[in-house]
């Protein structure tokens, strides 16, 4: 005997409204997560402005999250990886991770690296805004420190650079 009932249907089962939405909100997370890594947080906010309810993004996000599709370790891992190698320190790092809504748990880790790794990177990206040679007045090493305060370095290891402790 034939079965003509549609899914959602029967005692139990959820109505296709809800398989269809579910089925769109995977749909799209998916999308977003085959062009980079998202935080979950990231995810909901923006699933949330394209108009889906949490009570339907969540159990969605469980799925993928228990899949390993979404991880907040994996998105922290990449960010920090990109963003130093485009010149950006430990402090801003940190803030735009908890914007995105990764744990301070999972972001310590990645950061406390070795202060010399640190100073490296800012070494390196003084060195390419400004060059090698020491500023010349006071109104260019304020103009060097905020700069390098703003890409998110240390104050210490800042006024360490501009004093030429660093190597």
């Amino acid at each position: 005997m034939r079965d003509d009932r549609s899914p959602g249907d029967g005692p139990g089962e959820e109505p296709s409204s809800v398989l269809l939405e579910e089925n769109a909100i995977r749909e799209r997370a998916l999308r977003l997560l085959a062009s980079r890594e998202h935080s979950r947080q990231e995810l909901v906010r923006k699933l949330r402005a394209k108009g889906h309810e949490q009570a339907a993004i969540d159990p969605v996000l469980d799925e993928l999250t228990a899949s390993d599709l979404v991880s907040d370790q994996r998105t922290a891992e990449a960010y920090v990886t990109a963003r130093a190698r485009k010149g950006y320190g430990p402090r801003r790092l940190r803030q735009e991770l908890r914007e995105r809504g990764v744990e301070d748990e999972l972001i310590t880790p990645l950061l406390d690296r070795d202060e010399e790794d640190w100073q490296a990177l800012l070494t390196r990206v003084a060195d390419k805004k400004f060059g090698p040679e020491p500023a010349a007045d006071p109104k260019e090493l304020a103009r060097r420190a905020r700069f390098l305060e703003y890409r998110g370095f240390p104050p210490e290891l800042v006024r360490r650079y501009l004093r030429g402790d660093l190597s």
